[in-house]
C-alpha cells in the first residue's frame, strides 16, 4: 500500500568539517580548480567528449529501461540508418541535449525556460506512453497526478508542482558560498525527483540537469576534462534508486548519505576519466589496441594500420613522418595514402587547409576497436551486452 505524500523544506544541509561528505567536497573542488595540463590533442579530446556524450546517453535511457547496447549505437553511427527506432531516438535526443548543455549553459541562468528546454528535448519526437517514453506536454509541467512504478513514494500535488519548481529554482540559483556548490547539485537531483515535475521523462531531465549545473560550476568540459555524471547512476539501477528513496524521507542523514553517494561516485568517475587526457596513456591503452583490432578484422589494411600507428605515435603525423614506412616510394604515393584514409573518415587535418594529421575514431569503423579498448580499460559506465564486432 502507498504511502500519502509527506513534504518537507529543501533546506541547504552543512556537513560537519571531519565527516565524509565534507571530505567529499574538498577533494571534488580540488579537481573543479585544478588546472588541466593533459597531453591529448585537442581534436582527439572532442572526439573522446563526443563518444562519453552516446556514453551518458545512452546510460541515462537504460535506467529507465532502454535496453539498447552499446552495438547498437555503433552500428547506427557508423551506418547512419535513417530508420531510426523510438529506443534510438530517445538516445539521440539525449546527445542532442547534452550539446545544447555545452552550448548555452555558461551564457544563460538555470531557470525554468532552460529546465524545461531541457525536457523537450529530452521526449522530443517520442510517442506518450504507453506506447513510448514521450510526454504529451513536452516542457510542460504536469497537470494532473502521477504515481511512480516500483516505488511506495508519491509526488506532491500537480496544484503544488509550480511553487515547488520555483523554490528548487530559487535554491539552484541562491548565492551561497561556492563550497557548497556539489552539495546543492546532489540535493538539486533529488528535489527535482521528489517533485517529479513532467508526466514522463522526469529522470533523463534531471540528470541532463545534474550534468549542466556541473558544467555551470566549471569542471573544464572545453579545456580537457569530460564529464559523465550518469555514470554514477548507470552503474547499479537499483542502488540508484534505493539511495533516492531513502533520501524521500527529507531527515537531514538520509539527504547527507544521498549527497554523499552522488559525490563519493562522482569523484571516482572524473578521476577515471581524467586519465584519458594524458596522450600516452590514451595511446598505448585505448588507440593502438583499437587500430590492431581493426586490422585482425581486415577493416583496414596492414599499409593504413602501420600509417595509423605512426600517426598515433606522434599525435600529430606530417608526411615527412612517414618516409620510413615506405623505402623507395615517392611523395606522391605517401600523399595517396594519406588521402585513401582521410576519404575514410581516420585521419583528419589538424587545421583546415594544414598537412598535418590526427587520427580519426567518432565516426569510422575504428570506433568498435576504441570502444572495446575503453570496455577493457574499465571506463564503459554500462555493461557491453551487445557484442562489437
Amino acid at each position: 500500500m502507498k504511502r500519502g505524500f509527506r513534504h518537507y523544506n529543501l533546506e541547504l544541509i552543512r556537513p560537519a568539517f571531519d565527516s565524509k561528505l565534507t571530505d567529499l567536497v574538498i577533494e571534488l573542488d580540488y579537481l573543479r580548480k585544478k588546472e588541466l595540463r593533459g597531453t591529448t590533442p585537442p581534436l582527439v579530446f572532442f572526439q573522446l567528449k563526443e563518444l562519453f556524450h552516446m556514453l551518458e546517453s545512452i546510460g541515462s535511457a537504460r535506467i529507465e529501461g532502454n535496453r539498447t547496447t552499446l552495438a547498437e549505437m555503433i552500428e547506427n553511427r557508423l551506418e547512419g540508418s535513417p530508420a531510426i527506432n523510438e529506443k534510438i531516438r530517445e538516445i539521440l535526443n539525449m546527445e542532442t541535449a547534452l550539446d545544447f548543455i555545452d552550448e548555452h549553459v555558461r551564457a544563460n541562468p538555470i531557470d525554468g525556460a532552460f529546465i524545461f528546454k531541457l525536457h523537450e528535448l529530452a521526449v522530443a519526437g517520442l510517442k506518450p506512453p504507453p506506447d513510448g517514453e514521450g510526454d504529451r506536454t513536452p516542457g510542460i509541467c504536469r497537470r494532473e497526478n502521477v504515481r511512480i512504478a516500483r516505488s511506495d513514494f508519491v509526488p506532491p500535488d500537480f496544484l503544488q508542482v509550480n511553487d515547488y519548481m520555483e523554490e528548487l529554482i530559487r535554491f539552484i540559483n541562491n548565492d551561497d558560498p561556492p563550497k557548497y556548490d556539489l552539495i546543492k547539485t546532489a540535493m538539486a537531483h533529488h528535489r527535482f525527483v521528489w517533485i517529479h515535475p513532467f508526466l514522463n521523462g522526469n529522470g533523463r531531465t534531471v540528470r541532463l540537469l545534474t550534468y549542466a549545473l556541473l558544467v555551470k560550476q566549471e569542471f573544464h568540459v572545453d579545456t580537457g576534462r569530460i564529464l559523465n555524471p550518469t555514470a554514477v547512476f548507470c552503474s547499479d539501477r537499483d542502488r540508484y534508486y534505493d539511495c533516492l528513496s531513502k533520501a524521500d524521507s527529507g531527515r537531514h542523514e538520509s539527504i547527507a548519505a544521498w549527497c554523499e553517494y552522488v559525490l563519493s561516485g562522482l569523484k571516482q568517475e572524473i578521476e577515471k576519466v581524467d586519465r584519458l587526457m594524458e596522450y600516452e596513456f590514451l595511446k598505448k591503452e585505448i588507440i593502438v589496441p583499437a587500430i590492431s583490432y581493426a586490422r585482425e578484422r581486415k577493416i583496414i589494411t596492414d599499409t593504413e594500420a602501420r600509417i595509423l600507428r605512426r600517426t598515433a605515435e606522434k599525435g600529430v603525423m606530417q608526411a615527412s613522418d612517414l618516409g620510413d614506412l615506405f623505402p623507395g616510394k615517392s611523395s606522391s604515393e605517401v600523399s595517396r595514402q594519406i588521402a585513401r584514409l582521410r576519404r575514410k573518415g581516420m585521419l583528419q587535418p589538424e587545421k583546415e587547409h594544414f598537412r598535418k594529421y590526427i587520427i580519426c575514431f567518432a565516426n569510422n569503423f575504428l570506433l568498435r576497436g576504441i570502444m572495446r579498448s575503453l570496455d577493457e580499460n574499465g571506463f564503459l559506465p554500462i555493461k557491453n551486452d551487445g557484442a562489437i564486432h
